[in-house]
């Protein structure tokens, strides 16, 4: 997760590790609950990280993560912000634990291919004989319909 000081490295797996030289900070004004204190402090937090460029990832791995992630890429980075906190700084650890949900989820292996199965004789047997009786009751209620018209 997170380190609990923002400006330090991001561990996103035990092979990752993104340099803070690699992460850029922006700051604004946030709006919501926190009275006066909200015109004058710059509390709201982005997290910018250039993905495309970054070297901390093995190739492969920044491949699959470019690829899983494209949607939400700003010109290769991705940009995660935070301002559900008052303090700036429990924004900045809020913005990056996002940033590293968001990448373990991206460095996920893809999953299995679904292998075809079958249905048994005795699931085949079962909708089979379900038919018939359907249908034998619906022949049974067109039957009494037609007697009671004539």
């Amino acid at each position: 997760m997170a380190s609990a000081l923002p400006s330090g490295d991001l561990r996103v797996s035990p092979a990752v590790l993104i340099p803070a030289a690699e992460l850029h900070w922006r700051f604004s004004r946030s709006s919501g609950p926190g009275g006066q204190n909200v015109n004058t402090t710059d509390s709201r937090v982005e997290l910018v990280f250039d993905l495309a460029a970054s070297e901390a990832f093995p190739p492969g791995r920044r491949a699959r993560a470019l690829r899983r992630l494209e949607p939400r890429l700003v010109d290769g980075s991705v940009v995660v912000a935070a301002s559900e906190h008052r303090s700036q700084w429990r924004n900045r650890v809020a913005a990056q634990r996002r940033l590293v949900a968001l990448l373990q989820e991206a460095l996920q292996p893809p999953p299995l291919p679904r292998r075809a199965t079958r249905p048994s004789r005795g699931a085949v047997e079962r909708r089979l004989t379900a038919k018939k009786r359907r249908s034998a009751i619906k022949a049974r209620r067109a039957s009494r319909d037609r007697l009671a018209d004539d």
